[in-house]
């Protein structure tokens, strides 16, 4: 295979005159990608803001009461339809086996039942948000 050395110029006058850090070019076969990193010289002055606290303890967050997990990775939503009413809201008393909320995967859309009796003490992921297998989705008490 030849490569013509034209087109890696082109692209990388491209690069420059654009002010671009990354082409790529397709043609049938060939794939050609050019990309350009930049380190900053010892002249520039680079900022980074940091933040610090005071207090040189860890938080901990200590959970007690039962914990409800996914069983499987998806999407996390609170209701069966947008606008429809929660499954779940903080307070509410639950039976083992009572729909809490679904997980969307591959546009499936899975009830998660309770996994015992109780009362819901947090809601641990936002409507619309991503979970993993095995994460905490609820806590009751």
């Amino acid at each position: 295979m030849k490569i013509d050395k034209n087109i890696i110029k082109e692209l990388t006058d491209y690069l420059n005159e654009f002010n671009l850090t990354e082409i790529e070019y397709t043609d049938k076969d060939t794939k050609i990608k050019v990309s350009k990193w930049s380190v900053p010289n010892s002249s520039e002055t680079v900022s980074v803001a940091t933040s610090t606290s005071t207090s040189t303890e860890p938080k901990l967050k200590t959970i007690s009461g039962t914990e409800v997990k996914s069983p499987i990775i998806g999407t996390a939503y609170h209701a069966p339809e947008p606008g429809a009413k929660k499954f779940s809201e903080i307070g509410k008393k639950i039976k083992k086996g009572e729909t809490i909320m679904i997980v969307e995967a591959m546009k499936t859309m899975n009830h998660v039942p309770s996994t015992a009796d109780g009362i819901i003490k947090e809601i641990c992921v936002e409507d619309g948000q991503p979970v993993e297998y095995g994460q905490t989705i609820i806590i009751l008490e």
